[in-house]
C-alpha cells in the first residue's frame, strides 16, 4: 500500500504545530501514514505520534542528534526514504527542512516542491500542490512527473489540524545512527533570549516598520503582543537601520509567516515585505498614509500613526480579555 510519511520536528518533547498540519493532511489522503522523529528524545513522541494516527513510525534518537547536523540528518532520511519508499513525504517548509531536503532529494534522487502553500494528495499517490512565485505576484501549480518518491515542504500555518478519529498503537522501528567522520561538529547553538514563539510557529504576530520612529517605540508593540500573545516582528527596513535583529525580519529576504493574525504598524507594504506575510489569514493594517500599499492586502485597516494607534489597542485588547 502507498504511505505519506511526514518528517515531523518536535521540540521540548512535542510535535510542532506544522507537523500536526501535515499529519492532518496525510490522514486525509486515505493512504498509509508514516512519521520520521529524528534527534534527541524521538522516542518519547511515539505516544503522541500514535494519537494522531500514525500507522507506522521511524524513530532516530541519540543524543548525537540533539543539535541539527546536515550530514548525520541527510544519512538517517535518505537511508529511510530509499528503503521504505513513501510515495510522498510532507515537512514544513522551516529552515532545517530547506536545508535537509534538498540534500535527502539529490542522495535518493528526486525532487522538492518547496514553500507550498495548497496540498492535494491522491489515493494513487499523485500530488499536486501550488507554491508562491515572484514575491507573491503569482502562484505556481507543481507535480511530480516520475518521482517514485515525492517531496513537498508546506508552509506553516497553511493546512487545518483536525484531530483524528481514533487513535493507534503505531508500528515503531528504531533507526541505527551511523557512526561518520563528521566534516562539520555542531558545539553549541546560541539562541535568544525570548520567549517568544518563532515567527514562523506564531499564530499571532505583532510586526513594526519605520513609522514606529525609533527602536524604543518597539516596547509598545512588545506590550500589544503580551496582552494578545503574539510574537514581534519587523520590516526589513529596521532591521536593516540595527533597531532589532534579524531573526525578527519578516519578507522576502527574513521569514516567511503565515499567522492566522498579522497586524502590521507603521509598515508601509513593500513588496519584499508582502511576499514574506501576505499568507496571513487576516492582516490588520495600521499606517497614517491613507495610500500605503499595505492597505491593499488588509483585511482591516486603520489610517492614523502607530504611536497613537497602537497604545489604544493595547488597553482595549486589555479590557476585552479581562471578562
Amino acid at each position: 500500500m502507498s504511505s505519506v510519511l511526514v518528517f515531523t520536528e518536535f521540540t521540548n518533547g512535542q510535535l510542532k504545530k506544522g507537523a500536526l498540519e501535515l499529519l492532518s493532511a496525510a490522514r486525509k489522503s486515505g493512504l498509509k501514514v508514516q512519521a520520521l522523529a529524528v534527534g534527541a528524545g524521538a522516542k518519547s513522541l511515539v505516544a503522541q505520534l500514535g494519537l494522531e494516527g500514525v500507522d507506522e513510525a521511524f524513530v532516530a534518537d541519540s543524543g548525537a542528534l540533539d543539535k541539527y547536523n546536515s550530514e548525520l540528518f541527510t544519512e538517517i532520511v535518505s537511508g529511510v526514504l530509499s528503503s521504505k519508499k513513501p510515495a510522498v513525504v510532507l515537512a514544513s517548509s522551516t529552515s532545517l527542512a530547506r536545508d535537509l531536503f534538498p540534500r535527502v532529494a539529490a542522495r535518493i534522487g528526486t525532487g522538492v516542491a518547496s514553500d507550498c502553500t495548497e496540498l492535494e494528495i491522491s489515493s494513487a499517490g499523485d500530488v499536486k500542490a501550488r507554491r508562491p512565485m515572484y514575491a507573491g505576484k503569482c502562484s505556481a501549480e507543481v507535480s511530480f512527473e516520475s518521482s517514485t518518491t515525492k517531496i513537498v515542504l508546506m508552509r506553516p500555518n497553511q493546512l487545518s489540524v483536525t484531530p483524528a478519529s481514533a487513535g493507534k498503537t503505531p508500528a515503531v522501528t528504531e533507526v541505527a545512527v551511523p557512526a561518520k567522520d563528521l566534516a562539520t561538529i555542531v558545539k553549541e547553538v546560541v539562541k535568544g533570549t525570548s520567549g517568544k514563539l518563532d515567527l514562523t510557529e506564531a499564530n499571532i504576530i505583532v510586526s513594526g516598520g519605520r513609522g514606529m520612529k525609533e527602536p524604543a517605540n518597539f516596547k509598545m508593540l512588545e506590550e500589544l503582543a503580551d496582552v494578545l500573545g503574539a510574537t514581534v516582528g519587523a520590516s526589513r527596513a529596521v532591521v536593516d537601520a540595527g533597531w532589532v535583529g534579524h531573526t525578527m525580519q519578516v519578507g522576502q529576504t527574513g521569514k516567511t509567516v503565515a499567522p492566522t493574525l498579522y497586524i502590521a504598524c507603521g509598515i508601509s507594504g513593500a513588496i519584499q515585505h508582502l511576499a514574506g506575510m501576505s499568507g496571513s489569514k487576516v492582516i490588520v493594517a495600521i499606517n497614517k498614509d491613507a495610500n500605503a500599499p499595505i492597505f491593499q492586502k488588509a483585511t482591516y485597516g486603520i489610517v492614523g500613526d502607530a504611536l497613537e494607534v497602537v497604545p489604544k489597542l493595547t488597553e482595549e485588547f486589555k479590557k476585552l480579555l479581562q471578562h
